[in-house]
């Protein structure tokens, strides 16, 4: 079972909804929740409004009217937009009014496992203290820090989930294998956390049921494991042979991808077991892959 839910929907407001809110944003409507959404442009208005959202613009500079209101109307709020190098947009628009809502009994943050830092490999959890070693941990840890200020000095009701390495459909390493861009790039020593997106919307649902205002999880499985295995794996998933090993000194990769490498740490992920109830649908990127694999086309 994945986890528990609420015992009577509610009206969720969504601040973005990227790959991971609109799972989350789903899973609830289908339970009876209504759920509003922000999108920073008209084509994102629409499209969430075609999945049944209702649709509010927001683009992290000023607030309409209507997104006042529906702040305003929230029973639970889930903030999955990323900071800028200017802090929360969030916060910074809309923190007062948030922190004044009258209905508002639930509030989340989808965050990272960035504040971590690198850990040379060694394991993490919650009670770790943070320690960011790239600008994108730091803005994030920012991000946090604001908002569990705000819990601290006006009992606003925030929920942080640190999200490691996230896959699913759509977004996993049997698409680029399918489409012949596959990678198996070898780091020695270097592991990634990895979660399925439908284990946190099990998560973050289980927290509105469970709520600790205060509370940070890390959401994750159960293995972190070498990048290459896993490319490995989804190869012979597809009856394919893996790509050939390439150094991560002599691979050709983004600056933003390069970065990656640079944190090495496994994250624990106890906490949202035994206080959420959350048994993992994909314990391992094994049964998520296996699980995938039906989606993927092929020639």
């Amino acid at each position: 079972m994945p986890g528990p839910m609420p015992d009577t929907p509610g009206h969720l407001l969504c601040f973005g909804l990227g790959f991971s809110a609109r799972v989350i944003a789903a899973r609830l409507r289908q339970a009876g929740w209504r759920v509003t959404g922000t999108s920073r442009d008209a084509d994102g208005c629409d499209e969430g409004a075609a999945k049944g959202f209702a649709m509010v613009p927001f683009d992290g500079a000023q607030a309409s009217d209507a997104l006042v209101q529906a702040v305003a109307d929230a029973d639970h709020i889930l903030v999955s937009v990323p900071p800028s190098a200017d802090g929360d947009p969030v916060h910074a628009v809309l923190g007062q009014a948030i922190a004044a809502a009258p209905r508002l009994g639930w509030f989340g943050y989808l965050s990272t496992t960035g504040p971590y830092g690198d850990r040379q490999g060694s394991w993490v959890d919650e009670d770790t203290p943070p320690a960011p070693s790239t600008d994108r941990g730091r803005r994030r840890l920012d991000a946090e820090t604001v908002w569990l200020e705000m819990c601290r000095d006006k009992g606003l009701p925030v929920h942080i989930f640190r999200l490691a390495g996230i896959y699913g459909p759509g977004r996993n390493q049997l698409l680029g294998l399918a489409a012949g861009r596959g990678r198996r790039i070898v780091k020695p020593g270097q592991v990634f956390s990895r979660v399925h997106v439908d284990d946190i919307a099990s998560v973050v649902i289980a927290s509105m049921a469970r709520p600790r205002p205060g509370a940070v999880y890390n959401v994750c499985d159960d293995e972190a494991a070498p990048p290459q295995d896993v490319v490995a794996y989804a190869a012979g998933l597809l009856d394919m042979e893996p790509p050939a090993a390439v150094a991560f000194e002599d691979a050709d990769l983004s600056p933003m991808a390069r970065s990656f490498y640079a944190e090495n740490k496994r994250v624990r992920n106890t906490l949202i077991k035994t206080e959420l109830g959350v048994d993992l649908a994909y314990p391992t990127y094994r049964e998520g892959l296996t699980a995938l694999l039906s989606t993927i086309k092929r020639d």
